[in-house]
């Protein structure tokens, strides 16, 4: 079990599920459904088991990538540790677990199971064909706020789409940060990457764009439900933090990428959604 939460970086699962508690306690807050603890254990189910088959496909698909690449070759596949039959095996058993999941929770999310394990298994091959492929892994993982909501309500609404959007430009402006440690190798083996196609100091500016978009789409459930001040201050939390990673890398300096990659954004989406229950309580 330790090997196969190495191989999908477990830890990494605090990006996108703060935003599906999100999503959830939107649509218990602002609807008529109540609060279902089953519900709430079906929905964090499906994000594990989605978010397991998809870094275990990209680990599988990307294994003879990852081997001649010096900062991944000792990732689980390239280095022994698991073999890319057990990380297929593992990738199908979690998709199938995850279309089990949705089956006993409504039927529109049992018909759109299909739509989410195509879109967050796809992103894997979209390094191949797209430098677009950052924001191919944003649409994975902002599935997450649409489809939480989705749980409760088995409808659609506008402002889980504006926290899908904010996470799509979130997670695709900091994937094209981390992407900027490859730039040359993915140019040389002809793999697509904003980096790779603009050079790290355009790549950045996009990064900017597309956080600034994240913000933008955070602020706007303001204008459709009564928030108050505990997402105000969230609201200027996650912003500002988006601004930090920007302040610590640049181009002719990538040695604190990690910490703009996983520690400033995993606090940003955590701190973010405890400030959002927090108002949804006071």
């Amino acid at each position: 079990m330790k090997k196969y939460l190495s191989l999908v970086l477990f830890a990494h699962s605090i990006f996108a599920i703060p935003f599906a508690i999100i999503g959830f306690f939107l649509a218990v807050n602002t609807t008529a459904y109540g609060f279902d603890w089953l519900k709430l254990a079906l929905m964090l189910g499906c994000m594990v088991f989605a978010r397991n088959a998809a870094m275990a496909f990209n680990r599988y698909l990307d294994r003879d990538i990852d081997a001649i690449n010096p900062r991944t070759a000792m990732r689980d596949i390239p280095s022994g540790k698991i073999s890319p039959s057990q990380a297929l095996i593992f990738t199908v058993a979690n998709c199938i677990l995850f279309v089990g999941t949705t089956w006993f929770i409504n039927p529109i999310c049992f018909y759109l199971s299909p739509v989410a394990l195509t879109v967050i298994l796809g992103y894997s091959y979209m390094k191949r064909i797209t430098p677009l492929c950052h924001l191919v892994l944003g649409l994975g993982l902002g599935l997450a706020p649409i489809g939480a909501y989705l749980v409760v309500t088995g409808m659609f609404h506008i402002v889980p789409i504006f926290y899908s959007l904010a996470v799509l430009f979130w997670v695709g402006g900091f994937d094209i940060i981390y992407a900027l440690q490859d730039e040359e190798f993915d140019r040389q083996n002809h793999l697509s990457s904003i980096p790779a196609w603009l050079g790290k100091r355009r790549a950045l500016r996009v990064s900017e764009v597309f956080h600034v978009l994240s913000a933008i789409f955070v602020i706007l459930p303001m204008f459709f439900f009564q928030l108050g001040g505990f997402y105000v201050v969230g609201v200027i939390f996650y912003c500002a933090l988006l601004v930090y990673q920007h302040r610590i890398v640049s181009p002719s300096d990538l040695s604190k990428v990690n910490r703009a990659f996983m520690t400033t954004n995993g606090i940003a989406s955590v701190v973010f959604a405890c400030f959002f229950l927090l108002d949804m309580v006071f």
